[in-house]
């Protein structure tokens, strides 16, 4: 009996050996089949998770931000003790004990799910295991997955310690609201940094992983509050927390940035501009997109914030000064429907999707806002983000549109979304009414920058970034018109000719393939033999183009692509008068040159490009710094830097050609609306029919340019100049510019003199002549000038043209028609029996 017994225990033990043992093998085999060919877990050591790419001022204060994934990657170091606490609660309390699985936890799962007959699947995985599914596997639940995350779970904790996986760990996991990692997480829930949080807010945290979208902290407030004390009772029985606080904690409201308890961080961000969009297309080029948008850089940008908002200031005034003087009323194209304005929490509910403009700042703040109700003499408005107010009621008198040749049912509808501002009293501030406003149909660009170094101060490229993105300072391909001039004569002055040298002024007829062209100065009128210096003050097309055919269109085509205006300028006569197209960065740019004598400018938005471990990646200035390091300089001497920029064109050159253009803002096409308290040069731009219009100048320091035109190009109507339209953009912002920047005479480069010449004759004079007539131009020691000289270009001129001479009134006089009215003519000048002859 007693062998039998035994007998039958011992067979049963081999037999639960050997099930033991298959049940082994058979895990073993699994283990080895699935362990086969899995990714590499040792790449993880290296691992670099994308990131937030920052932009920053040159204050330090961030600016902007580019992601695809919103993260901040923190070093585990940095992570404070309480958030790791409230995770490993949350989702691992055997972290840091178990080899990378818990088998218990798994044994449970898989109870829970046989008693449910599969209703009830809950995950058991670690942290570790939620490492490798989100790093190295797919996020499916099948059977394979699980084996292929114990396999590598088992392997990475051989690799890296485990404040490592959890590093890992805490700055991949996506938390919701396009946050990824804890880091960015406590920004956008709280908007506060890891170490403000408190352990509720640590907690809320950690209960995000499971299901973002289950646990939103306004949709599903309760659930989220639910599994946030759950949390914090984990962190409590773990020994993370003492009673007190648990208590504290538990009682604390849930509160968030998306219930409006806390400010957003994006509150404290400037609206995405102009600026640092170019920035974003400029390094996406330079360093690839993807590098740019995941990459972690800290970028310096060259901005000036100040000097910013006048430009958008600036150029948005003078846009709406001239739309408003069309007196056409477009409005934003956005009405919203009748069911929509039925109460007050429907239409902003409405209006606040609304795809309208929400960052122009011009005499105030710009709001959206939607008709409700249309009298005779006012229009009630519903206006987003401003309460009604009875000292500043909602409505806008008929007064306010006598700009507009309609009245308010003719020019507007129920539920049309339009754009409102404060009129106040320019001392006291006091309200006086709301007034509309539309963003204009025409539009423009302003770039600014320092002509030394060739930083970018500022850019506006258009009305509104909101209302269109597309950058008319460094996109827009328009034809420069007279604006292109001082390279022609820059050209001209490095090929032996001066400001006092004469060219004709006289009608010009060329055969084209297109047909015969006859270009024509803007006034109409000839004025015969003159100085180089009047024909770029007064913008004289005829002398440009004569002057453009002595030097040779191939010398001057190499002057503006030297000067990158152009990459390949086509060799035609007309492109003397700009009428190629180029963009106003470039521009600018080029005359920065003319500014500091002569010297390459690189222009540039950025100053330096840190990767995400610090190191530079990229730094604007490369000059040398020769004793930067010597600690004997003497207190009252900086150190030296070398400049080893490259000389376009010759200083003397510049500095004839700068005292030119400041002849322009002196006395010439400029003279009636740039009035500054430094020395500037500058010149305007005008195309055929007024299609486009510039104005670019300088002073010592800073270089300015802007440019005014329809996005489809067509006539902005009479009266459209360079200097009356972008002139006054550029005098406002010059104005702030020049009390921070300053600016002093032009420098005098050395190896030349001056001489005094009659500036409408091009006559020598004494050295003691003054007057209006008299100015001193500089000219090249060793080089004796020769008066006297005129050139024509070699174009044919008619016999006895009329001439009108610069500096001198007309004489009048009444005559009779062959029809028998009166109408009165000026005598002028001929140019006598002048013909075709080239020098002389």
């Amino acid at each position: 009996m007693l062998r039998a017994i035994g007998s039958f225990f011992g067979t049963l033990f081999s037999l639960l050996t050997l099930g033991v043992m298959l049940i082994a093998l058979s895990i073993g085999a699994v283990f080895h089949i699935y362990g086969k060919d899995l990714p590499s877990h040792e790449s993880l050591a290296n691992y670099t998770p994308p990131t937030i790419s920052r932009i920053y001022s040159g204050e330090g204060r961030i600016i902007d931000e580019f992601s695809r994934e919103r993260r901040l990657f923190t070093p585990a170091e940095d992570i404070p003790d309480l958030v790791k606490q409230a995770f490993i609660s949350a989702e691992d309390k055997n972290f840091y004990s178990h080899g990378g699985y818990d088998a218990r936890g798994i044994a449970a799962a898989i109870v829970e799910a046989v008693r449910s007959r599969g209703k009830n699947v809950r995950g058991a995985s670690t942290i570790t295991q939620q490492v490798m599914k989100n790093f190295l596997l797919s996020g499916d639940r099948r059977i394979e997955r699980k084996i292929k995350e114990i396999i590598l779970a088992t392997r990475i904790e051989e690799t890296l310690n485990k404040e490592k996986i959890l590093e890992l760990y805490l700055n991949e996991i996506f938390l919701g609201q396009n946050s990824y990692g804890v880091t960015a997480a406590a920004q956008t829930y709280f908007n506060k940094t890891l170490r403000e949080l408190a352990p509720h807010e640590a907690a809320t945290l950690a209960s995000m992983p499971k299901a973002p979208s289950d646990y939103h902290p306004v949709r599903e407030k309760e659930r989220l509050l639910s599994r946030r004390n759950f949390v914090l009772r984990e962190m409590h029985e773990n020994g993370y927390l003492d009673k007190a606080t648990y208590e504290a904690e538990v009682a604390a409201p849930l509160r968030s940035v998306q219930n409006g308890d806390f400010a957003p961080f994006s509150a404290d961000l400037p609206p995405r501009d102009y600026f640092t969009d170019e920035i974003r297309r400029q390094l996406s080029q330079d360093f690839g997109e993807g590098e740019f948008f995941t990459g972690g850089l800290s970028v310096r940008a060259t901005i000036d914030p100040e000097m910013q908002a006048e430009a958008a200031t600036a150029l948005r005034r003078q846009l709406e000064k001239y739309d408003r003087g069309r007196g056409r009323w477009r409005g934003t194209g956005v009405v919203l429907p009748e069911e929509a304005l039925e109460s007050e929490e429907a239409w902003r509910e409405a209006l606040s999707e609304a795809k309208v403009a929400r960052d122009i700042e011009l005499n105030g703040t710009w709001y959206p806002a939607v008709v409700l109700e249309i009298g005779d003499q006012e229009m009630r408005l519903g206006i987003e983000g401003v309460a009604p107010d009875e000292a500043a009621p909602h409505v806008v008198p008929r007064k306010d549109i006598a700009w507009l040749p309609g009245s308010f049912r003719d020019e507007f509808e129920r539920g049309e979304v339009v754009h409102v501002r404060k009129m106040t009293e320019d001392g006291s501030g006091d309200f006086i009414r709301w007034s509309l406003r539309q963003v204009p149909e025409a539009e423009g660009g302003f770039v600014a920058m320092d002509v030394q170094t060739g930083r970018v101060l500022a850019m506006q490229g258009g009305f509104s970034y909101q209302h269109s993105v597309f950058n008319r300072a460094t996109q827009a391909k328009r034809q420069p018109g007279s604006s292109f001039k001082p390279f022609v004569y820059a050209a001209a002055l490095d090929s032996g000719y001066t400001p006092a040298t004469i060219v004709v002024d006289a009608p010009i007829e060329i055969n084209t393939p297109q047909g015969l062209w006859r270009p024509r100065n803007s006034s109409n009128k000839f004025y015969g033999p003159t100085p180089l210096r009047t024909g770029i003050e007064r913008s004289r097309n005829l002398m440009t183009i004569r002057l453009a055919q002595e030097v040779g269109m191939d010398v001057v085509a190499d002057y503006a692509e030297r000067f990158g205006v152009y990459d390949n300028m086509g060799r035609f006569l007309a492109n003397s008068l700009g009428s190629e197209e180029t963009t106003l960065y470039k521009v600018v740019s080029a005359y920065a040159m003319f500014a500091n004598g002569g010297e390459r400018v690189e222009p540039t938005l950025v100053d330096r490009v840190q990767d995400r471990y610090g190191k530079t990646v990229y730094s604007h200035d490369t000059r040398d710094c020769t004793d930067c390091g010597d600690p004997g300089i003497a207190p009252n001497r900086g150190p030296r830097i070398v400049s080893n920029r490259e000389q376009v064109m010759d200083a003397i050159t510049a500095y004839q050609l700068t005292s030119m253009m400041k002849g322009v803002v002196d006395r010439g096409t400029a003279s009636r609306v740039i009035d500054l308290p430094v020395p500037v040069a500058g010149k305007t731009g005008t195309t055929n029919d007024a299609r486009d219009v510039w104005f670019v100048g300088f002073t010592s320091t800073v270089a300015a340019g802007c440019y005014i035109g329809f996005d489809q190009p067509r006539s902005l109507g009479r009266g459209a100049y360079g200097g009356s339209m972008c002139g006054p953009v550029f005098q406002e912002f010059m104005q702030e510019a020049i009390k921070k920047y300053g600016g002093t005479d032009f420098r005098v480069p050395p190896g030349g003199h001056f001489i005094k010449i009659d500036r409408f004759t091009g006559a020598r004079l004494s050295d003691d002549a003054s007057g209006e007539h008299v100015v001193a131009e500089y000219f090249r020691d060793g080089e004796e000038p020769v008066f006297g000289i005129t050139f024509d270009g070699g174009f044919a001129m008619g016999e006895n043209l009329d001439l009108y001479r610069s500096g001198e009134q007309e004489q009048v006089k009444e005559v009779t028609t062959s029809t028998g009215q009166k109408a009165t003519v000026g005598g002028k000048a001929n140019f006598g029996t002048m013909s075709s002859g080239g020098l002389y």
